[in-house]
């Protein structure tokens, strides 16, 4: 037995997944290499553009699970903020509106990123903006951390040096990256998918075998354990703010964002893409099972007087977010305990592949070509190479200034995504619906959120005294605050497009048009949409 808690065989699993996942990357790369292509950078950056629905739904549901998002989601079912799990519940609807609103809009444009698409809707500032606002919260956030998060894992439960478990998330996921583009990213993701889902499912199944069944469960804790609501004027999740707040971030993050966006850009065509959503909103309903739940199993577990688990306390304070290491090193037999930190690597580095893709992307296409237009495609698909280089070296470098920051702080360093969002997310929205909104009303919305989202964070951070009428400001939830500055940013937008009137001519492509039949009817896929969302009501009202 390693001094880890894990057994040779479990070490033997991690080793297989690891050349599994290497094994294909590889193949995909060699298979590419013999084809020719004319326009190399679309076989790089988008697959080829023929990526069909299983992949393009796989993928979006593997780039989006972190090793941090799961292991944050167990801590939150066994801390008892059980409406954490709305968010992937709320992300199922997102995905719809992806696929039915956004989709053809997208790939009718012919874009390559997000940046670009705003660049067609508006003009070049707004590309630009929305570009580097991209890279930098990638590198700051979603790199850093991820890279982090597997140093973590390594060192909790493979016994292995932090920074040595780092370097090798990043070297490995970042090789098969830089070589392979985003077809190896995809595929790598397709796999990682069934190694995560298979992996917290028999966490959650271990978890309800050492407590005896669903109503052991409920007999053990509180009904709050189990209850997706919470009083509008509750600090973390009021439901006010769940309606209403959470899909204004949702739209950004999973309409918007080009980490995910890009899945949907590689479809081989429109109905593909919408069949990749549809499937994709269907297992971002299994979070609330597989890696919510898990954590409610591990506080009803440690909990009695005879305790199965025992969780870690720091500064006489129980640390929840272990919920995850904790049940897979004391409640697993040996081999699923590898199965899981397996899963977890695919859950990490499913996500790091797809924001090097992503990044790397959004430098070559949206930066590097927009001053060297005459680029060849072999040369743009190396500098996107190079770009992924450079953001490895780069998030390995941000990582020790993480403890500088210390905890609480970085998690606020993470929000500037959500004070930032609401004014990206109205610029998309409304204008694909309202022709006269021009480049003008996008510059002066962007700017202006930017302003107050900003001044938010700093207030919040610093905490100053302000007497109680302006206070609201500081201590608004923050899905309420999203509400407030996307409202805001909507009456700027279209008030500064009214004022600025735009000779403009929008393309028919880039707005919605009644009689352009851009949402067309197809049978099944409404009939999975209306099952997904009767599904989603369901559970809105089983846990209750």
């Amino acid at each position: 037995m390693n001094h880890s808690g894990l057994h040779t065989v479990d070490f033997i699993v991690v080793i297989g997944y690891f050349l599994l996942v290497f094994a294909i990357a590889g193949i995909l790369i060699l298979r590419d290499r013999k084809k020719s292509s004319e326009k190399a950078s679309a076989q790089y950056f988008l697959g080829g553009r023929n990526m069909g629905w299983f992949i393009v739904g796989a993928s979006l549901f593997a780039s989006n699970i972190g090793s941090e998002h799961l292991v944050g989601l167990a801590g939150a079912g066994a801390s008892g903020d059980f409406p954490a799990a709305q968010f992937e519940i709320i992300a199922a609807f997102m995905l719809l509106l992806l696929g039915w609103l956004f989709v053809p809009f997208y790939l009718r444009s012919g874009v390559f990123t997000m940046p670009e698409f705003l660049e067609k809707r508006y003009d070049a500032w707004s590309r630009g903006y929305l570009s580097w606002v991209s890279i930098i919260g990638y590198v700051l956030t979603k790199i850093s951390v991820t890279i982090a998060a597997g140093g973590i894992i390594f060192t909790a439960l493979l016994g292995i040096d932090f920074w040595t478990g780092a370097i090798v998330v990043v070297v490995a996921t970042g090789l098969y990256t830089i070589f392979g583009g985003l077809k190896a990213v995809v595929y790598t993701d397709m796999i990682q998918m069934f190694i995560l889902l298979g992996g917290s499912l028999a966490v959650t199944y271990y978890g309800f075998q050492a407590l005896g069944g669903w109503e052991n469960l409920s007999h053990t804790v509180d009904a709050s354990y189990l209850n997706l609501w919470r009083d509008s004027n509750d600090s973390a999740f009021p439901w006010t703010g769940i309606l209403f707040g959470a899909p204004i971030l949702g739209v950004w993050y999973w309409c918007t964002d080009q980490f995910i966006v890009q899945r949907v850009l590689a479809a081989k065509n429109i109905q593909e893409a919408r069949k990749g959503t549809i499937f994709a909103g269907y297992l971002k309903l299994l979070p609330m099972f597989i890696f919510v739940l898990p954590g409610v199993l591990a506080y009803a577990l440690s909990t009695g007087a005879n305790p199965v688990l025992t969780f870690p306390v720091e500064n006489g304070e129980t640390v929840y977010d272990a919920a995850l290491p904790v049940m897979t090193l004391q409640l697993l037999p040996i081999g699923v305990r590898g199965l899981v930190v397996a899963g977890l690597l695919a859950a990490l580095m499913s996500s790091l592949s797809s924001v090097f893709n992503s990044c790397s992307t959004l430098f070559t296409i949206d930066i590097y070509k927009k001053y060297f237009p005459d680029t060849s495609e072999k040369k743009l698909v190396r500098i996107g190479q190079i770009a992924t280089g450079l953001l490895v070296i780069l998030g390995l470098a941000w990582i020790p200034f993480l403890r500088i920051l210390d905890g609480g702080l970085f998690q606020k360093l993470q929000s500037i995504q959500s004070y930032i969002s609401p004014p990206i997310a109205a610029v998309f929205l409304l204008g694909l619906f309202y022709k006269k909104i021009n480049a003008k009303g996008a510059k002066y919305a962007l700017i202006f959120g930017a302003i107050v989202g900003g001044l938010r964070l700093i207030l919040e951070l610093s905490n100053p005294s302000f007497p109680v009428v302006f206070s609201w400001f500081i201590d608004m939830n923050f899905l309420h605050f999203a509400v407030f500055l996307f409202v805001l940013s909507s009456l700027v937008l279209i008030g500064v497009s009214s004022i600025y009137k735009s000779d403009y001519q929008v393309d028919s492509n880039l707005i919605f048009q009644r009689t352009a039949g851009l949402v067309t009817l197809e049978k099944l896929n409404l009939s999975l949409s209306a099952l997904l969302v009767g599904l989603i009501i369901m559970l809105w009202y089983v846990f209750s």
